[in-house]
């Protein structure tokens, strides 16, 4: 059990395809290393199970924190565009989720106060706020872009440490292809590509994203990030590039930052 005179400010809900990333997050922002974890997603990953499998973490924490969390705050990330609570599009889990309030029945099934954002948001709040687009524990000043690379390509646009949301440059067309088909961290499996050549594919896509939104600071995140040395040092383009703090956790931590601020 975790000490009851610890604070909590908030809780991150991470959903993907496959689980539900989530921990609590104290009031200074930092991750509460002990109660970072996941479950399984729900097979079908349909709105209601999901929403039950929510509430079962919840109640879980409540244990192992010996706390009720009451009057805690809960962000939720969603795979997809998130407009007002409202979910506009889905990807990797069920279609019903597509113009659903999930604001209003995640609120209502936890019992508490629910903020829903884009998951590649908040990872880039993570980034942003805390991580490689901060510095002493605020934003950097201009424009930051966080990209991360896997299976598709997420992105979240920063101004001053304020979020442009559900910016969707993973789907910009390359080549006559949507970008994360051609640079996504998956290909270097997928196509069995060396670094040179995975270099190569994603020069071309951040000088075209670069072209389009003239970033100042581009972070890189992913899985593919534990490798930066391998291939960020041979990208040239006019931002600085730097690889994510975050990876697993970032989307937790951007969405407690999000419930905890908004």
């Amino acid at each position: 059990m975790i000490g009851v005179l610890m604070s909590f400010a908030a809780i991150g809900l991470d959903m993907g395809g496959s689980s539900i990333k989530y921990g609590i997050v104290a009031p200074d922002g930092t991750l509460i290393e002990e109660t970072f974890s996941q479950a399984p997603t729900p097979a079908g990953a349909r709105p209601e199970d999901v929403a039950a499998a929510m509430k079962q973490i919840i109640e879980d924490l409540k244990k192992q924190t010996g706390s009720d969390l009451a009057g805690v705050p809960v962000g939720v990330t969603v795979p997809g565009i998130v407009i007002d609570g409202v979910v506009h599009s889905a990807a990797n889990i069920d279609k019903s989720w597509f113009g659903l309030d999930a604001k209003a029945l995640l609120t209502e099934t936890l019992g508490c106060e629910v903020s829903v954002l884009n998951d590649a948001d908040a990872a880039g709040m993570a980034e942003v706020f805390a991580g490689a687009g901060s510095k002493d524990g605020s934003p950097i000043k201009g424009s930051t872009l966080v990209l991360t690379l896997g299976t598709g390509i997420g992105s979240g646009m920063f101004r001053d440490g304020v979020l442009f949301p559900n910016v969707e440059f993973g789907h910009l067309l390359l080549d006559g292809e949507e970008a994360e088909k051609r640079a996504a961290a998956r290909v270097i499996r997928e196509e069995n590509l060396n670094w040179d050549q995975y270099v190569q594919r994603l020069q071309r896509y951040l000088s075209h994203v670069e072209f389009l939104c003239s970033p100042d600071l581009i972070v890189i995140g992913g899985a593919v990030s534990l490798d930066h040395e391998k291939f960020l040092p041979k990208l040239k383009l006019r931002a600085k590039i730097v690889p994510a703090q975050y990876n697993n956790a970032a989307g937790v931590l951007g969405a407690a930052h999000r419930a905890m601020n908004h």
